[in-house]
């Protein structure tokens, strides 16, 4: 057990003293106002009970002023001895410290300097803090500790309030705006039978109950086409989803992402629709359309500039690409024309996963944005429809700001022969040794075989939309609780 700090032995103590006058751990407190509502009250306004954890505090003899947060306002509360009476003051006073939560009652006014605040007639203790508040709690030397123990970091750092207040918020508008778009919202499996809906490295476990081999969700994708075909025009889910790859400021192997179908739509709908959507999406989390993210001007109302994926890449590359067969002679290419060398490759094993780290290097990462991104490899995407004039090419965009990619949609592949073809060129590239592969999908393939109707979906991940909104340098400041490695607190 660590060694408790002076401060720690005496918030202890104080605790001890606090249990001979009440309980220091009530079961509840009926408050008649949030803070925020407290605000708005007229002065005179009398019996409003507010609640909160005390954020400062100024004793001052017979006269304190303390201000109590949550995760949304900060209030003030005025403590007199003329009104609380000296045992209940000095109560306050001697063993109420920071951190510490109590409830208030009594009248609103407005002091001098303009502040609407609780003139307090009854209070009552709430719970104790253990553990003093921290005098400083930002900057780069404190990072590890604001992911390990957010709940400081979101007592203490009002941008970090904004940023997850915002994140909470914004479930509710995104799902508003589906919702009066038509599309219901389902849930489906975490826990799977079979990889697929992205090409990714799964998570594994096991299934006990059914002695069963299991992965995690990659991507709802293919549960949510077969509600398609079970008769949902458009659909939605807000998935967690998982990849066992690696960490780096644009990449969490646990991400939360909001991906949608539409029946009857083709991916030039999804195009104008996730466009409204950002657009307004911006407008709601920061109060305008243009926002600025490290250094650069994004703006998400205007028309998006578009890029043909595969017209781009020849012309970087100097030949014709999606002609390659063979991924040694591919990477020859690439070296011949000095973008690489045969170590810089050397980990991709199979044409599509060399394709998309050429992507990615030369083609991607200079990209501003937000740039949508269209005409993919079909070699990339196994479930996309593959293009009417070009089987080489399917119809597929992703919109790329900053270098990444902020979302990923098509139009659907629903052609069950091609879509077992697909399929089963994934099984071979992972005999390859490419481990990013899907498998070989047989029940959504007999739901293909059901009929589907035309389709179009789209995937976008949360974490990546906050971490441009609100101008962050790594996911881990939009995801509340970042996995940490377990640290050794004896």
């Amino acid at each position: 057990m660590r060694e408790l700090s002076e401060q720690e032995v005496i918030r202890r103590e104080k605790l001890e003293e606090i249990k001979k006058v009440c309980n220091p751990y009530p079961a509840k407190y009926e408050r008649t106002h949030t803070l925020s509502e407290a605000k708005e009250l007229e002065d005179g306004t009398k019996n409003v009970k507010v609640c909160g954890r005390i954020a400062f505090a100024r004793k001052m003899g017979k006269l304190a002023f303390v201000k109590i947060r949550n995760i949304e306002d900060v209030f003030q509360l005025e403590f007199r001895v003329d009104l609380l009476g000296e045992e209940k003051y000095e109560f306050f006073k001697k063993l109420i410290d920071g951190g510490d939560f109590i409830g208030a009652k009594g009248e609103i006014f407005t002091t001098q300097t303009g502040e609407k605040t609780l003139r307090v007639e009854e209070f009552e203790f709430l719970g104790k803090s253990l553990r003093p508040l921290p005098e400083k709690f930002h900057g780069l030397t404190d990072t590890e500790a604001k992911y390990r123990e957010r709940y400081v970091d979101l007592m203490m750092n009002e941008e970090s309030r904004k940023i997850f207040l915002g994140r909470s918020k914004y479930y509710f508008f995104v799902r508003k705006f589906l919702n009066e778009h038509g599309f219901l919202e389902v849930e489906t499996p975490i826990v799977q039978t079979s990889v697929s809906g992205a090409s990714a490295k799964p998570f594994y476990t096991h299934y006990n109950a059914l002695d069963l081999d299991c992965n995690l969700r990659i991507a709802p994708e293919c549960y949510l086409k077969e509600c398609i075909a079970g008769g949902f025009d458009r659909v939605y889910e807000v998935a967690k989803c998982f990849r066992n790859e690696g960490m780096d400021p644009q990449h969490n192997p646990e991400f939360t992402q909001i991906e949608w179908y539409s029946a009857y739509w083709d991916f030039e709908d999804n195009i104008n629709f996730f466009h409204d959507l950002m657009k307004e999406s911006m407008e709601f989390l920061t109060g305008s359309s243009v926002v600025e993210y490290q250094g650069n001007t994004l703006d998400f109302g205007k028309e998006w500039e578009r890029i043909n994926y595969i017209e781009k890449m020849n012309e970087i590359l100097g030949f014709e690409f999606l002609n390659e067969t063979d991924v040694n002679e591919f990477k020859n290419k690439v070296v011949d024309k000095g973008l690489f060398s045969l170590k810089d490759m050397e980990e991709y094993k199979s044409i599509p996963q060399l394709t998309d780290f050429l992507y990615k290097k030369l083609l991607r990462a200079n990209i501003v944005g937000p740039v949508v991104m269209y005409n993919y490899p079909a070699s990339l995407k196994p479930l996309a429809r593959r293009n009417d004039n070009d089987p080489k090419a399917v119809d597929c965009f992703q919109v790329v700001v900053m270098g990444a990619e902020i979302c990923n949609a098509y139009s659907e592949l629903v052609d069950p022969a091609i879509q077992r073809s697909t399929f089963e060129d994934q099984l071979k590239q992972k005999e390859a040794g490419d481990d990013e592969t899907m498998d070989l999908d047989e029940d959504y393939l007999l739901a293909m075989e059901q009929g589907m109707p035309p389709i179009s979906g789209l995937g976008f991940g949360i974490d990546r939309l906050m971490m441009i909104a609100y101008n962050l340098e790594t996911l881990r400041d939009a995801i509340l609780f970042p996995t940490m490695k377990p640290i050794n607190r004896d």
